[in-house]
């Protein structure tokens, strides 16, 4: 692994774009189904969205990070600016919607770290991207972007494809005309796995893989949960497994993946010591409730990662 010291790691800069939401997270011992009523054992409200957790990581781990999304002004929006003020991302370029609802979640974590999420976005958030402050990426090494803004996505993507710097793509739940827009103008287009069924279109995720691989200019790759990583290299398919850890809750677990895995390649590590330390970082994270909250520190991903890996 790369030993970069903290100054080193301070001057890397990336952007997280993508969704900007505020969860209430609930645990409880399984989680219903039908009409139910039961007692939660723990909760907590959060900003919280996938590029946040993401951005959150990187901050957590060593890197100067701004995140790029809408709120609306209301007073949800409020509590997410203040929740998210001490995670260490740069929160000036959050645009305030007005009029808008800033997103919303509501998610309950059953005993076994699975998880129920309803998410809503309100759709006066718009899809204006002309507030984009997009002379930032001169100075940026790697950007992030997520499906749940498509239009913000394809034009931070494209605007930092024409720059030459890296593009990671948070490849979850959207339809597969977004994906199929996304994915390719990225450098690692990283897919949960029922994203990557969506656009591949096939439930086979290990030979659908080798053949959208083959056709994609860059890293693709799935994650698979308890299975850990597969991606392809040299046509060759991969797979890296993850540290064993009790689960708790594994909310957030795939954008700390992101961004543990973001961090890793903008610093030069191998797709399979990206990998490794991605696992580490998020496999610590569902040891923990909490969402984002969860988040581990640089010293504790490269802990586990010695003791799994090596």
């Amino acid at each position: 692994m790369n030993d970069i010291n903290k100054n080193e790691q301070k001057s890397i800069r990336f952007i997280s774009l993508g969704a900007c939401t505020v969860d209430a997270i609930l645990k409880v011992d399984h989680i219903p189904s039908g009409d139910a009523k039961v007692m939660a054992e723990d909760g907590m409200v959060i900003g919280a969205g996938m590029a946040v957790a993401a951005a959150s990581t990187v901050a957590m781990l060593g890197g100067n990070v701004s995140i790029w999304g809408r709120i609306g002004s209301d007073k949800l929006g409020d509590f997410f600016l203040s929740d998210i003020s001490d995670t260490g991302v740069d929160t000036s370029f959050v645009n305030r919607v007005e009029g808008a609802k800033t997103g919303l979640s509501s998610v309950i974590v059953g005993s076994d770290g699975g998880r129920l999420i309803v998410p809503y976005y309100d759709p006066n958030l718009g899809n204006d991207t002309s507030w984009l402050p997009l002379k930032q990426l001169d100075s940026v090494d790697c950007i992030l972007a997520d499906v749940r803004w498509p239009e913000g996505s394809l034009q931070i993507l494209n605007e930092a494809k024409n720059r030459g710097i890296l593009r990671i793509f948070d490849g979850d739940v959207a339809t597969a005309k977004v994906l199929k827009r996304l994915a390719p103008l990225a450098t690692h287009s990283i897919f949960s796995e029922p994203g990557f069924h969506l656009y591949s279109g096939n439930k086979d995720v290990r030979k659908s893989l080798l053949e959208h691989a083959a056709r994609f200019d860059g890293c693709m790759g799935v994650t698979l949960g308890v299975d850990g990583f597969i991606w392809v290299e040299d046509g060759v398919l991969r797979q890296i497994y993850p540290p064993q850890i009790i689960a708790r809750d594994t909310l957030a677990a795939g954008d700390v993946f992101h961004g543990a895995f973001a961090i890793a390649v903008t610093e030069g590590m191998s797709i399979e010591k990206a990998a490794m330390f991605a696992c580490s970082a998020a496999a610590i994270k569902c040891s923990r409730f909490g969402g984002r909250k969860g988040i581990p520190s640089r010293q504790e991903v490269e802990a586990l990662m010695r003791s799994t890996y090596d």
